[in-house]
């Protein structure tokens, strides 16, 4: 799969998230998928997800950085949102907060099955 081919897909997989298509979401990723080095499949990577929108239902995925190499895809996501409660040990209570998460991706048969992040935690804590 070539650099843009990838960066397409990675493209289609965000609007997937954006849109809140979960009937889509195979397209995008693997039934194997594995998160930070635990295999959860598509229907826990599905919970995760839809457990996001409702901690936070303004919720959106703003690329900010994209590389594709593949079989891998490195990228920065930007957040500017107001979760309703408590996000990654927060009390963060319904106040905007602006964030990013750094995100490293493995494709195989052209659908995501390896994904690493790190949230940056600590700009959420330095809002609050």
């Amino acid at each position: 799969m070539a650099g843009t081919d990838l960066s397409a897909l990675y493209r289609g997989y965000i609007s997937c998230l954006n849109d809140q298509d979960w009937q889509s979401l195979g397209r995008f990723v693997h039934e194997d998928v594995h998160y930070n080095g635990e295999k959860i499949g598509l229907s826990g990577y599905r919970e995760m997800l839809e457990g996001d929108f409702r901690a936070i239902p303004d919720l959106r995925f703003t690329i900010d950085l994209l590389v594709a190499q593949p079989p891998h895809v490195a990228s920065r996501l930007l957040f500017d949102c107001t979760p309703k409660g408590v996000l990654f040990d927060l009390p963060v209570n319904g106040r905007r907060v602006r964030f990013s998460e750094n995100v490293f991706y493995g494709f195989r048969n052209d659908r995501i099955d390896t994904v690493w992040s790190v949230i940056d935690k600590a700009a959420i804590a330095s809002q609050l």
